[in-house]
């Protein structure tokens, strides 16, 4: 792709994306009459942008610069709108209380341990033989797939258990997901 062509697109493209996006937004801000026209005309400009990418570059650079530049366009209509508004200066209670305001037990920290560690390690190998065991595809994907899904599943059972107040309830749901997850993989492989 020629740079003078990416000079001269990426403006419009961007122009375009904020224009769509702006139009958008004040259609979902304004329920007047005219709504229908402002959303057909927002998502028109996003389109009619992103097919003219595809016809001057060609199918795959032009559209991926035109999603791009469109993209940052919406960005910046989001970024102009956004509020930033003060903290709150009194304290109330949350639902999800931070997990420092909780009572400070020796043996809870234990117990999260031993909740975050080892179920939650258990918890994320069932989910990951579960993959491995009713994805599509070919087999030895799958595995090398759940395989590489692991040590995500339990980095995040274990930043979920770790974060939740209530233990019963982290518990039950690392205990549910290894029978299930175990369960599920165990019936593939009697089919």
């Amino acid at each position: 792709m020629p740079v003078f062509m990416i000079v001269w697109l990426t403006p419009v493209f961007l122009a375009a994306g904020a224009g769509g996006a702006g139009l958008l937004r004040r259609a979902w801000l304004d329920r007047r009459q005219d709504r229908p026209a402002l959303l057909l005309g927002g998502w028109g400009l996003i389109l009619i942008a992103a097919l003219a990418g595809a016809l001057v570059q060609g199918p795959v650079k032009g559209l991926a610069l035109a999603v791009l530049m469109l993209s940052l366009g919406a960005l910046l209509v989001v970024l102009a709108g956004a509020v930033r508004r003060s903290p709150r200066t009194t304290r109330e209670r949350s639902l999800a209380p931070e997990p420092l305001e909780g009572p400070s037990r020796a043996w809870r920290g234990w117990l999260k341990a031993l909740l975050a560690g080892p179920l939650g390690m258990t918890a994320a190998m069932a989910v990951a033989f579960c993959y491995s065991a009713w994805a599509p595809g070919d087999p030895r994907t799958r595995i090398v797939l759940g395989g590489l899904m692991m040590p995500i599943l339990w980095g995040l059972a274990m930043t979920w258990t770790l974060a939740d107040q209530k233990l019963l309830r982290a518990t039950a749901v690392l205990a549910g997901t290894t029978i299930a997850g175990f369960g599920l993989a165990a019936v593939r492989g009697l089919l």
